[in-house]
């Protein structure tokens, strides 16, 4: 396997100089071979800008980010025939591919199959003549191989040669309501969409810059596995890692400064997952009030904080990861000169995704606080269709689900229990629970649940929840149902496969029909059934 570093003097020659290889020495370091197929794809040292438009012609749509939401409203102009150009400082691809979606989740399968692996004498799999041996450096050098064989869907080639897209790499700031300024070329639009997406937010703990910590822009570096991990945080990002690293072989430890994990999530969906995590070995502590943290040897870190009782506790790890949300990214574009507010989650838009510029768009998660790459693709689907079409669509309109891939996985659309309550929905909860189906009692994964929020009156479907090893598999239906406007009678109608967990759907649907069965109906179907013998 590939994983030899490549030589300083021949990382500077193939990076380039200057803020963009101290940005990226920052988010991928060491550069290995897999890492340079990846920079060669999504930021080639030797590429050329385009000259411009000297002659003052207009693009009809200028992007600023090439992330999800950038690409797809560069590409998405491009198809329609219309003149586009897309300006990224960094890597195409943003930081799903290069530290998000497509690094954690191909760390997280390796994780899962030593699991399996760990597991498999349950299902008689018995190992002789030795031990389990776990490599993390070869995981992690399968992530970057992977990593790398993707970037090609979000090169500068395929952009230029597949969509007709000009790509400008360098910093972008506005210099009017109507251009943009990159490596010293003003480009003038007709249309814009800022797409800068967001950057993992620090908090302000004493001691905190003072101490070498990883953020997810950086975990992915590391080539060998930390003996002891604390995570700062509870959310969806701080709960992927720390089961994938546990499972690797670190002793992991959760420092939570809210009252439970995953607090988007309903009370009972979250404590199955903390259960999980218990039971595997994690050490998970809420309500935690960091005081210090003091830099120790190398990367190791001495943590002190109070619990929910105000006792003071210290705690040590090799590794440090702060893991508690996100931030814009509006710095340095000059949002002033084009007219372009900024309001607490990052640029102002309305839900045409218009921000106060009525030429500028803004899409992904430089302007919104649910921060999926799904979303952001959305997103821009919404933006260039209003902006370039000169369409009504409306974000508002966009059903949203979100998945948190630990194991198992949480996957959600639509209203939580908890969320509709606090909206005084009249609903109905319909859960059922996966130690009653045949398919997980077969797989040995009974701990999860599909939970459907039902509209009293129409007994449309408003929301759901999924907790199963594929959940993120199985969500797409709800998706559809609601999207669709579909009621829990249409789900007893819906034949699914047997045995499968999507079983489950069927199941939530005949249990609403027979409730929909008053004490009348009943009396009146027995004495039917009865005559008719």
């Amino acid at each position: 396997m590939m994983n030899e570093r490549l030589e300083a003097k021949e990382i500077q020659a193939q990076t380039g100089t200057g803020d963009y290889q101290r940005w990226f020495k920052h988010v991928i370091n060491p550069i290995n071979v897999a890492d340079q197929r990846l920079i060669s794809n999504c930021h080639p040292a030797d590429y050329i800008n385009p000259p411009g438009h000297s002659s003052g012609q207009r693009y009809n749509l200028v992007v600023i980010g090439g992330g999800a939401a950038g690409l797809v409203s560069a590409g998405g102009c491009g198809l329609l025939g219309g003149r586009a150009a897309l300006i990224e400082r960094g890597l195409l691809g943003g930081d799903c591919l290069n530290t998000g979606c497509v690094p954690s989740k191909g760390l997280i399968r390796a994780a899962r199959g030593v699991y399996e692996a760990q597991q498999a004498s349950r299902f008689g799999l018995m190992v002789d003549g030795g031990s389990l041996r776990v490599d993390f450096g070869v995981a992690m050098e399968r992530m970057r191989q992977l990593r790398a064989n993707i970037s090609i869907n979000d090169s500068v080639d395929r952009m230029r040669d597949k969509y007709g897209v000009d790509i400008y790499l360098g910093e972008a700031r506005f210099t009017a309501p109507d251009a943009v300024e990159v490596s010293g070329q003003t480009l003038k639009f007709a249309k814009a969409v800022i797409a800068t997406g967001g950057r993992p937010a620090i908090p302000s703990i004493p001691g905190l810059t003072g101490t070498r910590f990883h953020t997810s822009e950086t975990i992915f570096n590391l080539e060998e596995l930390p003996r002891r991990l604390v995570i700062i945080g509870g959310g969806p990002i701080a709960c992927e890692l720390a089961q994938a690293f546990h499972r690797f072989g670190s002793s992991v430890t959760i420092l939570n400064a809210g009252a439970r994990l995953l607090l988007r999530e309903d009370e009972a969906v979250a404590g199955i997952i903390e259960s999980r995590f218990i039971a595997e070995g994690l050490s998970v502590h809420h309500s935690v009030n960091i005081r210090q943290i003091e830099a120790g040897s190398g990367t190791s870190a001495r943590i002190s904080y109070f619990d929910l009782n105000k006792m003071e506790h210290q705690i040590e790890g090799d590794c440090l990861l702060v893991a508690v949300g996100r931030l814009p990214n509006v710095e340095g574009l000059n949002l002033e000169a084009a007219h372009v507010a900024v309001g607490d989650e990052g640029v102002r838009v309305d839900d045409r995704l218009r921000t106060t510029n009525r030429r500028i768009y803004a899409a992904g998660d430089v302007c919104s606080a649910l921060k999926f790459t799904h979303l952001s693709d959305a997103m821009a689907r919404v933006a260039i269709r209003n902006a370039l079409l000169m369409g009504r669509q409306r974000l508002s309109h966009l059903v949203i689900p979100r998945v948190t891939f630990t194991d198992p996985e949480v996957a959600q659309v639509g209203l939580t229990k908890q969320e509709a309550v606090k909206k005084g929905k009249n609903i109905e909860t319909l859960t059922s629970y996966l130690d009653d189906n045949d398919r997980a009692i077969l797989d040995g994964d009974v701990s999860g649940l599909i939970s459907i929020q039902v509209d009293h009156s129409s007994g449309r479907i408003v929301g759901g929840t999924i907790v199963a090893r594929q959940a993120g598999e199985m969500i797409g239906q709800l998706t559809l149902a609601i999207t669709a406007g579909l009621s829990c009678a249409d789900l007893a109608k819906t034949i699914q496969p047997y045995p499968t967990l999507s079983d489950g759907f069927r199941r939530i649907g005949d249990t609403y029909q027979m409730s929909r069965l008053g004490p009348l109906s009943r009396l009146l179907l027995r004495r039917w059934l009865a005559w008719s013998r």
